[in-house]
């Protein structure tokens, strides 16, 4: 199955909570999730999320992942192998692998108002790591990369919105700096446990794929 090009908010009423998807318009009155709190489909007014199977609590949790990061399955998947062969923690492996993706990176600093601008960002080559244009959404940042935006490719308009995205970040986690009047940012250590995203419940995700 190819990636979901549907209406966003229709993810968010699916997993019955805030996705983000559309960025700071969720935080307002016009997120569709305050509006219409049933699940999509013609017999979402009768569809009751707490009478879930165990399966399908674990089920939804990673389909609530996927979404927020807008991964295909065998993208999802791949990063959860990696971080089960990975020594440590294999949740808190996976969100930092998830929030380490320049995309995810791009989008956490206020360069792009959601994860999928962002990410179109990265492809269309606005982005530079460390000197070098990188169009690869899954390139992986580490600690002592340098990410700044090609201003010259974005019209004036588009580059005053950013500017004034990135000064209005008051949650931007420690693990990341940023200089907003050159619109350039620095990984300055590994994330750690509290810079990682808290609505996702990493048990359970390791819990599905381990059945």
């Amino acid at each position: 199955m190819g990636r979901y090009l549907g209406p966003k908010c229709r993810q968010c009423r699916r997993e019955g909570v805030k996705l983000f998807l559309k960025g700071d318009r969720c935080n307002t009155a016009k997120c569709v999730v305050e509006k219409r709190k049933t699940v999509p489909g013609m017999h979402g007014a009768f569809a009751i999320r707490s009478r879930l199977s165990q399966y399908g609590i674990r089920l939804r949790e990673k389909q609530k992942a996927k979404r927020i990061y807008g991964l295909l399955e065998r993208q999802f998947r791949r990063y959860f192998e990696r971080a089960k062969k990975t020594a440590g923690n294999t949740g808190f492996t996976l969100l930092t692998f998830l929030e380490s993706r320049l995309d995810s990176v791009v989008y956490t600093l206020g360069f792009g108002h959601s994860r999928q601008l962002s990410r179109q960002m990265v492809s269309h080559g606005h982005i530079v790591v460390n000197g070098q244009k990188i169009t690869i959404p899954s390139f992986h940042v580490k600690e002592g990369d340098t990410i700044s935006l090609v201003v010259s490719d974005l019209g004036s308009e588009q580059e005053r919105a950013i500017r004034d995205s990135v000064k209005k970040k008051k949650d931007l986690p420690q693990w990341v700096s940023i200089i907003p009047e050159k619109l350039e940012a620095k990984v300055v250590r590994n994330p750690l446990q509290k810079d990682l995203p808290s609505n996702i419940n990493t048990q359970y995700i390791i819990e599905y794929y381990s059945r």
